[in-house]
């Protein structure tokens, strides 16, 4: 079937926000309850691997399971994919070694793998043992290499050929040689010498266009990019972001041709890193799901909740060296939050800007000083645009005008401050090789806090002449 004719076929099962609609998932349910094979055919059969898996992740803990079982082969293991790792665990822990290996048998194998990465040697051995040699093979070796490297992601199906076949010879093979030997989808005809060295590539449009008895040599494009079957897959993802590419062949380190890697994949891996990005810079670990048990996830937060504590007592402590003079003048201890708040969220902005940076690697050593001296000027104006704000406000609030002068400087003092911190954090963080997703968050706030604090509690000691 088509992807025009499934998607025709497809029936109605979400609502116009793009959620799966309650009353199809209880169907699902009831179904599944009442071990109706033929009627969860009829309402999952169907479904694109995308629906399914949300479908899957719909049902509760013990359905999904007994889903998979009860549709048979019309179950697409494509949809296990989809899903988070630890619905996908819970899953394959619970069904039999014969169900995954068959399923695991029709798929991609850079589906399989994903599959097959998150079980234990043994139940690995146990599934490849079920396949055929050179399926096993070919999947073993994709296992071995580095997890989120290019040898992960890449399917090992393509379609390869001599430099001296013509076009026509290339032609009638895709046409008429062995479809399971063929990928699903495929954009190009990668050039191999006798020891598989990669040559080049043709591209089915060029391949259709030319004469038919032009030979791949020819037609070829020797230049084509290529990717390491050890690069780390983020590398790769820039690499198809930098060049607009479909499609990359993935070479051993002997230059032989072992598998492609697809736009497809490399979608996944963009939106894997940006998730794990932004639960990073919240304190959040970055495997979270949303399936996840609470004591489990209670514990992941738990470590820079204790961080952030630390922290906060450090702030306090500069609170306590000014106790005195907050007793004398109370506006002092209503006021000194707004200068430290303020320069928490100047830094947040900051320090978003520089991790997204440094991840894309926009932010590099050889532009790092323009970049600090951009995000200073930034601090310094906000700084004195939000100090005379806060003044006019402080000054009018306590009828006092000298502490609007005061509260003013401060605030300028923070911003910067919070820029420095928002950028130079990261970075210190990122030349340590420290994730600085992960802990930029508590250190900077710490900066801005004790700047602040500091800063307004001084100028006010050093202008009123408290003690």
């Amino acid at each position: 079937m088509s992807e025009l004719d499934h998607q025709r076929a497809a029936p109605t099962i979400r609502d116009e926000d793009g959620a799966l609609m309650p009353d199809f998932v209880a169907r699902v349910e009831a179904a599944v309850a009442a071990r109706d094979s033929a009627r969860l055919r009829e309402l999952a059969g169907d479904l694109h691997e995308t629906d399914l898996g949300d479908l899957v992740e719909a049902l509760d803990h013990d359905s999904r399971p007994k889903l998979v079982e009860l549709m048979g082969e019309d179950f697409d293991f494509a949809a296990l994919t989809e899903v988070p790792d630890a619905v996908r665990e819970d899953i394959l822990e619970e069904l039999p070694t014969e169900t995954v290996a068959e399923g695991v048998r029709d798929l991609e194998s850079d589906d399989a793998v994903v599959i097959l990465e998150d079980l234990d040697r043994k139940e690995q051995d146990e599934i490849l043992g079920a396949l055929s040699p050179t399926e096993s093979v070919a999947l073993r070796r994709s296992l071995d290499y580095p997890e989120g490297s290019a040898g992960r992601l890449m399917q090992t199906t393509l379609v390869a050929a001599p430099p001296l076949w013509t076009a026509g010879q290339t032609l009638d093979h895709l046409r008429e040689g062995e479809q399971e030997d063929l990928p699903d989808s495929f954009f190009e005809v990668f050039v191999v010498d006798p020891g598989h060295r990669l040559l080049g590539n043709v591209f089915l449009d060029a391949l259709a266009r030319a004469p038919r008895t032009a030979t791949l040599e020819k037609l070829m494009d020797p230049e084509r990019r290529r990717v390491a079957v050890t690069d780390d897959e983020e590398e790769v993802a820039r690499l198809f972001e930098r060049y607009n590419l479909v499609s990359a062949p993935v070479v051993d380190e002997a230059d032989r041709l072992v598998g492609v890697i697809t736009i497809d994949d490399i979608v996944d891996v963009i939106q894997e890193a940006a998730d794990e990005d932004i639960k990073a810079l919240g304190g959040v670990r970055p495997g979270e799901e949303l399936s996840d048990p609470v004591f489990s996830i209670a514990r992941g937060r738990a470590v820079w909740l204790f961080v952030n504590l630390a922290t906060a007592f450090a702030a306090s402590f500069v609170l306590g060296l000014f106790q005195a003079q907050l007793q004398q003048m109370v506006a002092l201890a209503i006021l000194a939050p707004i200068v430290a708040s303020q320069g928490g969220n100047a830094a947040t902005q900051t320090m978003t800007v520089a991790v997204r940076a440094l991840a894309t690697k926009e932010l590099s050593r050889a532009n790092a000083l323009w970049i600090v001296g951009r995000e200073l000027a930034v601090g310094a104006i906000n700084g004195a645009a939000f100090g005379l704000l806060t003044g006019v406000v402080a000054a009018a609030w306590f009828g006092v005008y000298a502490l609007g002068a005061v509260i003013g400087l401060a605030m300028l003092t923070n911003l910067v401050a919070a820029a420095f911190g928002g950028i130079l954090v990261p970075l210190a963080l990122d030349r340590m090789k420290i994730d600085p997703a992960v802990s930029s968050g508590a250190f900077v706030t710490t900066v801005t806090d004790v700047v602040g604090y500091f800063s307004f509690l001084s100028f006010a000691t050093l202008y009123f002449g408290l003690k």
